[in-house]
């Protein structure tokens, strides 16, 4: 990532350091730390259900075909996550914040843990029949549920602004700077030949053209079979180094919670830049709060809400605990010098010290899988939202094409910029999530109660909507899948 001191990089910077200190942060604390209260700590205690749930079987959509599973919605939203914020995200996280900012990043993703259970229940209980299965989001919870449909309008705006727009420049960017540096290593030329970027952007563009004109089922296989194959590669290479550098583990952690908490000065970094950095790197990564994985969360053909809510909670503790914390140790275990190199770059160069030149090249192959997977699910979140917006068939392929060419300027481009704005938007999205969530939230904590209750009953459990009569907007539940609607036109 290429440094820029313009002034509006300066200004936006400003805007970064007063709004998520004073309103993003404190917000994501007290409604995390709420809904851990009121729901007795799901996502510490409920781990087992997660997985089992990850195993169910689907329905039958109106099109006659299966609708997307459990699996397949989680793989979607961790098609998403998963991606340059692991790689990328998490250095720069060090490089800026030091050790200190991987703590940080841990803490907030087990607080916000309850806050992925809470929305993509919700998105489950207002989510809204299609042909091809169902889909829903904040923006459905908002409107069907909240009354506010101006306020699903403003978020399903900012929603596919942010993913299929600037997170997917940031995505083909990394795939360029990846790959260039792959070059770079076997070239001997420090700056990578100058046809890597338009060649990457042009194949890029081929071959995300040929799954995303297929549909969200096509997306969901293609996430469902690419997710884990490059999750497992990569955790078993950090693993790896972590055995290598088996003695240096202890004080990789004494690093971690010393500079976490201003015991230990490293490389520099204060303890509030480390606060900033972890959290907000974090959140960029697992995306818990935001609103976005309700999206994929929504499409799944469970039998009650809470089921996906709990597999959508997982999918953070994949992201964050699991493949952060890889990063973390191939980096730290390397003892890399802050603030020199940011991005990719460093967690290439420290695999790279460990394993050999040949890690940095596997690294570069799984680095493309990453952020092609998570081109996938954004681009997925994009679309789910645009239907909320318009019921005109029209829109779509125009869509598709946009967001294919803003793959290619992404590829070519240098997008400091970008990932400094994308800290406005996604801080934006999760203000908005949150003003629907705070108060909607008791109605996802009540189905845990059902959902608890049944399974206490030895019973496989079912929500059906006269469970709640007293929950209006409720668009599905009644017991026939075969039925399709559709919201009606803003």
């Amino acid at each position: 990532m290429e440094e820029d001191t313009s002034p509006l990089l300066d200004a936006i910077n400003a805007v970064n350091d007063v709004f998520w200190t004073y309103l993003v942060i404190p917000l994501l604390a007290l409604v995390g730390v709420y809904y851990t209260v009121r729901s007795g700590g799901v996502q510490f205690r409920m781990v087992p259900e997660m997985i089992r749930n990850l195993r169910g079987s689907p329905e039958r959509a109106p099109d006659g075909k299966r609708a997307i599973s459990s699996f397949q919605a989680f793989s979607i939203s961790a098609a998403a996550r998963v991606g340059t914020g692991n790689v990328a995200g998490v250095a720069i996280a060090i490089a800026l914040g030091g050790p200190g900012a991987v703590l940080w990043m841990w803490i907030m993703g087990m607080v916000v843990g309850s806050i992925s259970f809470v929305e993509s229940t919700l998105a489950q209980l207002f989510k809204v029949r299609d042909r091809a299965g169902y889909r829903g989001g904040p923006a459905y919870y908002m409107r069907y549920g909240l009354k506010k449909p101006w306020l699903g309008a403003l978020f399903a705006v900012v929603m596919i602004f942010t993913f299929s727009a600037t997170f997917n420049m940031v995505q083909a960017n990394s795939i360029t700077d990846v790959v260039g540096n792959s070059v770079s290593a076997v070239t001997g030329d420090d700056t990578a030949a100058g046809w890597v970027a338009p060649v990457v952007g042009l194949a890029l563009v081929a071959v995300v053209a040929l799954v995303v004109f297929g549909g969200v089922r096509r997306i969901a296989t293609v996430a469902q079979a690419t997710v884990p194959f490059m999750a497992l590669f990569y955790v078993l290479m950090g693993l790896v180094v972590v055995g290598i550098n088996i003695d240096q583990v202890p004080g990789v952690l004494a690093d971690i919670v010393g500079s976490a908490f201003g015991f230990r000065e490293v490389g520099a970094a204060a303890v509030g830049t480390a606060i900033m950095q972890g959290i907000q790197r974090g959140m960029f990564s697992n995306e818990a709060g935001m609103g976005s994985a309700p999206n994929a969360g929504a499409t799944a053909g469970v039998s009650h809400p809470v089921k996906q809510g709990l597999a959508q909670t997982f999918g953070v503790y994949f992201d964050t605990l699991i493949v952060c914390s890889v990063t973390a140790f191939i980096i730290l275990t390397s003892d890399p010098t802050y603030g020199e190199e940011i991005g990719a770059a460093l967690t290439q160069n420290s695999l790279e010290n460990t394993l050999g030149t040949w890690s940095l090249h596997l690294l570069t192959f799984i680095v493309v899988l990453l952020c092609f997977t998570s081109v996938l699910g954004n681009f997925y979140y994009g679309e789910a939202n645009l239907r909320y917006l318009t019921t005109d068939e029209r829109a779509l392929p125009i869509f598709r094409l946009a967001v294919i060419g803003i793959l290619f300027l992404g590829a070519v481009s240098s997008l400091q910029l970008v990932w400094d704005f994308a800290n406005v938007t996604m801080g934006l999205m999760a203000v908005v999530n949150l003003v629907a969530v705070a108060p909607l939230g008791m109605l996802a904590v009540r189905l845990l109660h059902d959902y608890r209750q049944q399974r206490a009953r030895g019973l496989d459990p079912v929500f059906l909507r006269e469970s709640m009569p007293d929950v209006d907007g409720v668009q599905c539940w009644d017991g026939q899948p075969e039925r399709v609607s559709e919201p009606e036109r803003l």
